[in-house]
């Protein structure tokens, strides 16, 4: 067993013990020296009446750090068993665009509730993020930073930030206005430590920042962080005035949440990946998809029922319907995946497009002559049927070469149309595969009729 399993255990173990025990000093002192990551994890393993002596034992303003770990579904159980003026002092202390977040997914009661209770600034700091669609830059950026003045002092600068900094999400990169509160620049704090302190700020920052109008996608944001390497983003309006930051962890919640949705489309089960979701819940997500590609295979007995002829001519060819229809559907998932992901990292342009279109098709004619040598071989080994396997060559290597087009082609096409190209996904592409399989594979073999 690892050494972080056995520790964790330990800390598990003492903390329900003193829990039992209503012990609140020494849970207090165990509790607290731990990090507010692995106090997450402990706490979401305790029971509604564990949790309780927690509520009664740690200070709001302590418990926030905790909170803030947790996954948003987390945060909006554990908020509404909470009394509700332990639940607003937590939200008083949130980081604005964590409790925004937060209270776009509370019932509508609840959550005027705890406005009406919440201090007026922080209320008003929530409602304005809210009004932001979500996924841009609007709604995730925070309004806790730090903004310096161009004409003031390197060393009046620091001493405004030992009182500012403690409240601010933070200060690594600190953002320059002017008087109409327009991003002029940037300085970092290692540069403002390093600098004279009779420096003026406009002497020593950056005029070059990168920056995001307030409505930008959350994947373009993912993006400029990832390209310039960047701890936090300034948001601006239409006018350049700066509205706020969006700091690295923030984007890297954007990532995770994207590649997830990315994965659930690509497999037809958006939404439903959580462990947590009931089976029932998990079904009513998946119906669509499942009853959709149900249907799309009725096409796929049609095509069948259409060269019946072909089928009680050579019995045979039935053996190696699933392999042909099998192997179109995959080469095209792979191509799939490879231009929606190419799409998701921006790597695809215009300029390139062609170039990935054809290297997907050479791709697909190597595969497809590989495959049609190797089939032939084995029917022909196996079966005494050179033409058979001839028939089944041909249709691979036909099926394969299309596949990869097709594969690839498609999430584009949807890219086009402001669509997301996850759409296109792995189980929609197999079934059309399979159809047009299918009639690569009779029509090869109804031409070859004469010869059998």
């Amino acid at each position: 067993m690892k050494i972080e399993e056995t520790e964790y255990n330990e800390h598990e173990a003492a903390l329900r013990t003193l829990i039992q025990k209503g012990d609140p000093v020494d849970f207090q002192d165990l509790f607290l020296s731990l990090h507010p990551g692995e106090q997450a994890d402990h706490f979401i393993e305790l029971n509604q009446h564990e949790r309780s002596f927690v509520y009664r034992t740690i200070s709001p303003e302590v418990f926030t750090d905790l909170f803030e770990k947790l996954t948003l579904e987390e945060q909006c159980t554990f908020i509404q068993e909470t009394p509700q003026p332990y639940a607003v002092r937590i939200l008083n202390e949130m980081y604005s665009d964590n409790a925004a977040d937060l209270m776009r997914e509370l019932p509508d009661a609840f959550m005027d509730t705890l406005f009406e209770q919440m201090d007026d600034i922080e209320e008003q700091e929530v409602k304005d993020l809210m009004q932001y669609p979500e996924e841009t830059a609007g709604s995730l950026m925070t309004t806790e930073f730090v903004v310096l003045q161009a004409d003031k002092t390197v060393g009046l600068t620091l001493e405004e930030l030992r009182e500012l900094g403690p409240d601010a999400e933070t200060i690594y990169y600190l953002y320059v206005v002017d008087q109409a509160h327009q991003l002029v620049g940037v300085v970092s704090l290692r540069d403002l430590i390093v600098a004279p302190l009779e420096a003026k700020i406009e002497d020593i920052m950056g005029f070059r920042v990168i920056s995001a109008n307030v409505m930008t996608d959350q994947e373009d944001l993912a993006r400029i962080v990832q390209k310039y390497d960047l701890l936090a983003l300034p948001v601006i309006d239409d006018q350049q005035k700066l509205l706020g930051i969006i700091t690295v962890d923030d984007v890297l919640d954007v990532i995770e949440r994207e590649t997830t949705e990315d994965f659930e489309e690509l497999s037809a089960t958006k939404g439903s990946s959580d462990i947590n979701m009931s089976p029932l819940e998990a079904a009513k997500k998946r119906a669509p998809w499942i009853v959709s590609l149900m249907f799309l295979g009725m096409i796929t007995a049609s095509t069948i029922g259409g060269f019946e002829d072909t089928l009680e001519t050579i019995v045979l060819l039935a053996v190696f319907m699933p392999l042909v229809m099998g192997s179109a559907g995959n080469a095209a998932t792979q191509s799939l995946v490879v231009a929606v992901r190419s799409i998701a990292l921006g790597t695809i342009n215009r300029k390139n497009v062609m170039k990935m279109i054809r290297r997907e098709l050479g791709t697909g004619i190597i595969l497809g002559i590989a495959c049609m040598i190797v089939i032939f071989g084995v029917i022909t080994l196996l079966y005494d049927n050179m033409l058979i396997g001839f028939i089944v060559g041909v249709s691979i290597f036909a099926a394969l070469s299309v596949a990869t087009m097709i594969g690839t082609i498609v999430p584009l096409l949807i890219n086009r149309l402001k669509l997301d190209p996850a759409v296109a996904s792995g189980p929609f592409i197999t079934t059309l595969m399979d159809n047009l399989g299918l009639i690569i594979y009779f029509t090869v073999a109804t031409s070859m009729l004469q010869f059998l």
